[in-house]
């Protein structure tokens, strides 16, 4: 740190005659005597500026989220009340998580092979505590996952599961409707 020169330090006695304090009580002494340091001023690096002109920032990348996506009122309410019975049940149990991307990946592509609409995804429970959490990875990564899918534009809306299908520790994917052989049934 370094001292204040006389014309920062008359500069900074002007600044600081123009404060109010924020209370109604009296100031009992000048703050200005005891300030006599300053840190160096910080080096900063910017871009030229015909560069910052030319080039917008580039777009964030789109990412399909399926957490939000809406389903009609009768869909809810079954999901909800757990009324709705799972076409293909996924249990990742005792996978790893490369074994459990592949089994998400296989499962959704016969679900849509077969025509199905709703798959029950068992990962098992997230896992509370700090980093590193050595269970609970699989459920902490199947939105992501699903997400960037190659069948992410067949998932129509992903769901908790209903207490009687797993609760906290599974999921319903559901997939939208094939319009191509719905018209032709």
């Amino acid at each position: 740190m370094r001292s204040l020169s006389a014309e920062e330090n008359a500069l900074w006695e002007r600044v600081t005659a123009t404060i109010r304090p924020l209370s109604r009580e009296p100031v009992d002494a000048p703050v200005t005597s005891e300030i006599k340091a300053v840190a160096p001023p910080e080096v900063r690096v910017t871009p030229p500026r015909a560069a910052v002109r030319n080039a917008p920032p580039p777009p964030p990348p789109k990412r399909t989220t399926h957490s939000g996506a809406t389903l009609d009122a009768s869909w809810d309410r079954r999901l909800t009340s757990g009324t709705v019975q799972p076409d293909r049940v996924l249990d990742l149990h005792g996978h790893n998580l490369d074994q459990a991307w592949s089994a998400i990946d296989h499962g959704i592509e016969r679900a849509v092979a077969a025509g199905e609409r709703v798959i029950l995804l068992v990962t098992g429970h997230a896992r509370a505590g700090e980093p590193p959490v050595q269970r609970g990875k699989i459920r902490a990564a199947v939105h992501d996952w699903l997400a960037v899918s190659r069948h992410a534009s067949k998932i129509a809306a992903v769901r908790g599961a209903h207490r009687r299908h797993g609760g906290g520790g599974s999921l319903y994917i559901i997939l939208r409707r094939d319009r191509a052989k719905s018209t032709l049934s």
